[in-house]
């Protein structure tokens, strides 16, 4: 059961099934976080929070096995669950999907301050934060172009 939550409830398994390799398992996570959010834009932004905090805390719960030697094993895709909610909170519209593409091409590339920093962190912690600090960034994003707009 960790297993399948830690693979972002087997999302993170798909590329292995589809191709062979685990390669693109957090692009796919990311998507079951859109579906999620889709589902929540209806709702406040403090329960975009509180279902984040929820996810991160499960990242956190469901990586810890798998983490093991300052291993982040690709097909864990629960933390990009965790970043992508975050990146999401209280956005909708054209700052929503900013902020989903700022956090995922962060994630990736590892690009901005913090979040190499966050990856190389022990055990989970390293697994989840590098992906919340993503969605930071993201969410950032966001609230920058609905700022201007």
């Amino acid at each position: 059961m960790r297993r399948f939550v830690a693979a972002g409830f087997g999302a993170g398994l798909i590329p292995n099934r589809l191709y062979g390799s685990h390669n693109g398992a957090g692009t796919f996570g990311a998507a079951v976080a859109v579906i999620i959010g889709l589902w929540l834009i209806p709702s406040p932004w403090w329960v975009d929070t509180l279902v984040a905090l929820a996810a991160i805390g499960v990242s956190l719960w469901a990586a810890a096995p798998f983490a093991t030697g300052g291993q982040d094993p690709a097909w864990v895709a629960i933390d990009e669950i965790a970043g992508t909610m975050v990146a999401m909170i209280g956005l909708t519209g054209w700052p929503w999907l900013l902020a989903v593409a700022v956090a995922r091409l962060l994630d990736i590339f590892k690009v901005a301050p913090g979040i190499r920093q966050a990856e190389n962190l022990h055990g989970a912690a390293g697994v989840t934060f590098d992906d919340v600090i993503a969605g930071l960034y993201g969410l950032a994003a966001g609230y920058a172009l609905l700022a201007i707009t």
